[in-house]
């Protein structure tokens, strides 16, 4: 099982919200090129970038920090947060991003998403979050009135490399992950299941792992690296 760092960008920092919400944002570095290559030398093979102003506006906002995290040979890099249109998946991916997330777009347009699944075979993220069994989209500030369950066996047909399932009501709460959210998930589908929301202790960490039948790819970790609960070489000794 993979442990993927997180780093949440918003007007070139290192942020992290609480549940999503803009209004309750904490800066914990003006230097997310430090900030990656601290999680590469702790043993991280894949980080996981957010361009939250993308999120919102539907367009990316990040693009030349994230291009200069590539630039600068950091890890790996999945990217989501406003890859609403396949002009701009191309660009990321043809700038060496190992892999997409789309999230809003692979609710509202599956048009675009059978493309790049299509196209770019193995480098497609679907971004399921979730919220009171909801799917929420666009930077999570709106709630649809699809199950999880119903758009998780709706996106398998279009056979995406991974799933990226957040429950936000744990995200940045540090108090645990919804644990029976991911068995229900893993028992769904058979694509590999990244976990993220609420990841705060190393024994989280093994809880996680002990579901992975195989398909628990990875869980992501933001806030509780950032506030020293948990640190990132023991967390991936854990699961190595």
């Amino acid at each position: 099982m993979l442990i993927i760092p997180a780093i949440d960008l918003r007007n070139g920092k290192c942020v992290r919200l609480i549940q999503g919400d803009f209004s309750k944002e904490k800066v914990y570095s003006n230097d997310p090129f430090e900030v990656a290559e601290s999680f590469k030398e702790a043993g991280a093979k894949l980080i996981h970038i957010v361009d939250l102003d993308g999120a919102r506006t539907g367009k990316p906002c990040s693009l030349k920090t994230i291009e200069t995290l590539i630039k600068k040979g950091k890890a790996a890099l999945e990217v989501g947060g406003g890859i609403r249109d396949y002009e701009t998946a191309k660009l990321y991916l043809d700038l060496g991003v190992k892999r997409i997330i789309l999230g809003t777009a692979a609710y509202k347009d599956k048009d675009l998403l059978a493309k790049l699944c299509q196209d770019f075979p193995g480098r497609v993220v679907v971004g399921i979050d979730a919220l009171k069994g909801k799917v929420a989209v666009e930077g999570w500030e709106k709630d649809s009135a699809t199950d999880v369950e119903d758009f998780i066996k709706e996106m398998e047909r279009f056979n995406p490399c991974a799933f990226i399932c957040t429950d936000i009501s744990k995200d940045g709460m540090l108090k645990g992950p919804n644990l029976s959210f991911m068995e229900k998930i893993l028992a769904l589908t058979s694509i590999p299941i990244v976990a993220s929301g609420g990841v705060s202790t190393l024994e989280d960490i093994k809880k996680l792992n002990s579901l992975k039948n195989g398909k628990l790819e990875g869980v992501i970790i933001g806030k509780a690296i950032y506030e020293g609960k948990i640190n990132l070489r023991e967390a991936i000794e854990i699961v190595s």
